[in-house]
């Protein structure tokens, strides 16, 4: 096969293929007449048979095992798409995590040391979404198909138990399934959410639209069966029959459904436990993209804290979980869209230290900001190592330097890594001063 004839996509059976890295999602990189190759679930040094479409290779075949390989720990390893990278030996798939921060820090030209991977996966995730579609009609039955989409697809493989999950959600699957059967007359597709909490299960659907009296008292009736803390429908909140509880520091809070939580207890714990640790010593301190208060409601034992977030019902959870925290020196908040009105320089020259946590998408905008301010100390978290080493670049462009980044690694045999960068920037005192009053 040409390289002319991969770029057309024609399907060529049974390729012999020798796999030379690892790539970025996790797949091994074969190099086979002139063109790439990637092969999920094949190792580097492998000999694989696979048939090839294109730059896709589908797996057949292990010819000549790694030495590193292991056995994966889920039956549906291979179908299902949620996990990339089970069968490296654990060593060589954190050096693999680790070496996502570094190439993406190199790209941009952002000379840096990588700090030692931590492994936070703890005892699993404690969140969960499910994919619902139901089968209508009389030979299906109404059937429902539940679980995590398929590789490279959006077929579901339906799941009855998941290994990376916390123990708390031993049951979701059949929790899901339960909410996905009391909706199959919508017949409409379904993403279930389920989040274990102090109080016990808290539950939201999205898709299904705005419900009718028989639906809800159907989900009521089901929330009773269930023993659920919580059952929503897109933050809709059908019954609470315990207020879901999430301890962050010395605060509890009570989150709105849905609501953005770090994916794990122990990798929530490590990043806060390096925020923490960068941060003090400041006597202002600004979280941005604060959500429901991972960090502020932490950083306020340290100094006062600006937490500012787009989402009006996480800043709630956050003032209320703060209101009732003991030993907090202080938590206002704010609510913006920081990617449409980022906070500007003259308005960050309040704070000595800033944190800011975005979506995988970065904060372009916000960068450029703080490039251009006298903050002091800049920490920036993130779960993509590619926009993460773009804003970096931004800030050093500014002025700051870093010393260190650290990854953390939640998201158990997954492409995805979060990491810590601690930025600093040499402001003069008189001026430091003047900024902060």
């Amino acid at each position: 096969m040409s390289a002319e004839e991969a770029g057309t996509g024609r399907l060529v059976f049974g390729a012999r293929l020798t796999i030379q890295r690892l790539g970025q999602r996790g797949e091994g990189i074969a190099n086979h007449d002139g063109a790439l190759v990637y092969v999920p679930h094949a190792l580097p040094g492998e000999v694989v048979l696979a048939d090839v479409d294109g730059d896709r290779g589908s797996l057949n075949l292990v010819e000549t095992s790694a030495t590193n390989r292991v056995a994966a720990i889920c039956k549906h390893y291979g179908t299902c798409g949620g996990c990339a990278l089970q069968v490296l030996a654990p060593q060589d798939y954190l050096a693999w995590k680790r070496s996502l921060v570094s190439d993406a820090l190199a790209r941009e030209g952002v000379p840096c040391p990588v700090g030692d991977i931590i492994a936070a996966h703890g005892e699993g995730r404690r969140r969960v979404t499910f994919h619902a579609r139901i089968n209508t009609g009389s030979l299906a039955e109404n059937r429902i198909a539940l679980g995590f989409m398929r590789a490279r697809s959006h077929d579901i493989v339906d799941i009855d138990a998941c290994p990376v999950l916390s123990p708390e959600l031993g049951n979701a699957a059949d929790i899901a399934r339960s909410v996905a059967r009391t909706m199959s007359a919508l017949g409409k597709p379904l993403d279930i959410v389920v989040t274990a909490t102090q109080s016990g299960l808290d539950v939201d659907m999205r898709g299904a639209g705005a419900l009718n009296n028989e639906l809800r008292i159907g989900l009521t009736r089901l929330a009773e069966t269930l023993d659920l803390a919580r059952i929503a429908n897109h933050g809709d909140i059908i019954i609470e029959r315990r207020a879901p509880s999430v301890p962050i520091g010395n605060a509890l809070l009570n989150p709105p459904p849905g609501a953005f939580l770090q994916a794990t207890a122990l990798g929530e714990q490590a990043l806060a436990g390096l925020v923490m640790g960068a941060a003090r010593g400041s006597k202002r301190i600004a979280d941005l993209f604060a959500g429901v208060g991972t960090f502020a409601l932490r950083l306020a034992e340290l100094a006062p804290v600006e937490a500012v977030e787009n989402d009006a019902a996480a800043l709630l959870a956050l003032s209320r979980a703060a209101n009732f925290a003991p030993g907090l020196k202080g938590v206002s908040v704010q609510e913006r869209d920081l990617f449409r009105r980022p906070l500007t320089d003259k308005e960050l020259d309040r704070f000595d230290c800033v944190v800011f946590d975005p979506p995988r998408a970065g904060a372009q905008a916000q960068a450029q900001q703080l490039a251009k301010s006298g903050v002091r100390k800049v920490i920036s978290v993130s779960c993509n190592a590619q926009t993460f080493a773009r804003d970096a670049r931004l800030l050093m462009d500014g002025g700051y330097t870093v010393s260190e980044v650290t990854p953390v690694d939640q998201f158990l045999y997954s492409p995805h890594v979060e990491m810590v960068g601690v930025f600093t920037k040499s402001v003069p005192v008189k001026k430091r001063r003047s900024l902060l009053g």
